[in-house]
């Protein structure tokens, strides 16, 4: 991003860099490089914009050179600005966890829905026991933090069995004002709960990737954990693993929420009704993809009365 004729505004060293990351086959190259020169300027894309006709002082071009070398090489816009925004709130992000997208957005709209029915239906008019949520495969805490932020009732527990993860989630909670309401755990799914804790709302984003898929994904997704991507050969290994243990700290009508991967919703609906789920259904994506499989767990028979 260098030559004998130097740029002289901050415009000029954007449409350079656009240029630059397009030559290298990066997509979204004028985004990418905005959100970056933004970062080096500590300021918002916006704020670039007003600045166009200004000069970069020379230890910005270095900085944001830096920063577009590393950006063509394959490295996430997020983890060189450490930053991404999910659910309007700007997260912490680094190489130990996976970088929270859109479409992972949609499972928080789903709770919030089925929240808001049960809202509607609860007509007694007394007082009602907080919301308990577990968010399984927490990474960054996005889920966690969403949902806490939406729901002032929620009292939300997060798991991932990456200590370096859950430190991330854990400050990314504080950072947003609901580490009051968000305990973040080590474990191994729901290893490490109480066997006796119960919640009304189980949701997961776990890896669903098949193993042998992963070589084919952007050089920029493979730079995110393997363990947030490998779903084993068929990319169900994860549902297998936990959905027996999430069915079991459900509360009766409780709702699981997963996230999968494109083409798999019926596959992991079979598994949620394998483990005793009612109602299973399925939600789609702004692209289209059924992206989202809800589940509710079957409340306890009535018992019969006596004549």
């Amino acid at each position: 991003m260098s030559s004998a004729t130097e740029p002289r505004t901050t415009l000029a060293y954007l449409q350079r860099a656009a240029d630059f990351l397009a030559a290298r086959g990066v997509a979204n190259a004028r985004l990418d490089a905005e959100v970056l020169l933004a970062s080096v300027l500590a300021i918002d894309r916006v704020g670039v914009y007003l600045r166009f006709d200004q000069p970069l002082a020379p230890r910005e071009i270095d900085a944001y050179r830096e920063l577009v070398r590393r950006r063509a090489g394959g490295e996430p816009v997020a983890y060189l600005t450490g930053r991404r925004e999910f659910w309007s709130i700007a997260l912490a992000v680094t190489p130990d966890v996976l970088i929270p997208r859109p479409e992972t957005e949609l499972l928080v709209e789903r709770v919030l829905a089925l929240v808001a029915v049960a809202d509607v239906s609860d007509a007694d008019g007394g007082a009602r026991p907080p919301l308990r949520i577990l968010d399984l495969g927490t990474g960054s805490g996005a889920l966690a933090i969403a949902l806490a932020r939406a729901l002032p009732q929620a009292i939300v527990t997060a798991v991932d069995v990456s200590p370096a993860a859950v430190t991330v989630a854990a400050a990314n909670a504080r950072e947003a004002g609901v580490a009051d309401r968000v305990t973040v755990v080590v474990g191994s799914w729901t290893s490490a709960l109480d066997p006796a804790a119960r919640f009304d709302v189980i949701v997961s984003n776990p890896p669903y990737v098949p193993t042998a898929e992963l070589a084919t994904l952007a050089a920029e997704v493979r730079a995110e954990p393997a363990l947030a991507l490998d779903g084993g050969a068929d990319g169900l290994v994860a549902y297998r693993a936990f959905v027996p243990g999430a069915v079991a700290q459900l509360t009766p009508g409780g709702r699981l929420l997963v996230e999968v991967g494109a083409g798999q919703a019926e596959a992991v609906a079979a598994i949620l009704v394998a483990a005793g789920l009612e109602n299973v259904a399925w939600h789609a994506d702004l692209a289209g993809v059924a992206r989202v499989v809800v589940a509710t767990a079957a409340a306890p028979a009535l018992a019969e009365v006596a004549v």
